[in-house]
């Protein structure tokens, strides 16, 4: 008798999934988002894809409570966001961080990286988020 594997389900990984409710009226507006995703978000969506990172599944563009973050690991509760120009002006920063902290409040964490960062140096990137996983996923 054959049995499935139970190798990037999550077994033996992170258990720490928790349901988190969100807006129904934010699902059009991240499928729009998906299909219209910039540059950086598309280099980093591809090495993400398919379980490439650690065996973790990552969604794109996902609601979480009133908010769409950019990349989102159910298994981990982590958060991956990419912030362009428009987070240097001051009021989307402020956003940024009450969105930042209502998220953690709610038991997600965050990492972020700069638009130019994972343009032109993704290994750093991959790097960083991979670190994170490692010294948090034997964590719990």
């Amino acid at each position: 008798m054959k049995f499935p594997s139970w190798e990037g389900l999550g077994v033996g990984n992170m258990t720490r999934r928790t349901i988190i409710p969100y807006n129904l009226n934010l699902v059009p507006l991240a499928k729009q988002l998906r299909q219209n995703m910039t540059l950086a978000e598309v280099l980093l969506w591809n090495n993400l894809k398919q379980k490439q990172m650690r065996g973790y599944d990552f969604d794109r563009q996902r609601p979480i409570d009133e908010y769409i973050v950019d990349f989102y690991c159910k298994d981990l509760m982590l958060a991956i966001e990419i912030d362009g120009w428009s987070h240097d002006l001051d009021a989307s920063g402020v956003n940024d961080i009450q969105r930042q902290q209502r998220l953690e409040a709610l038991g997600v964490h965050m990492l972020r990286f700069r638009d130019e960062e994972v343009k032109h140096n993704m290994a750093n990137v991959l790097w960083g988020i991979e670190g994170w996983i490692i010294a948090n996923e034997t964590q719990e």
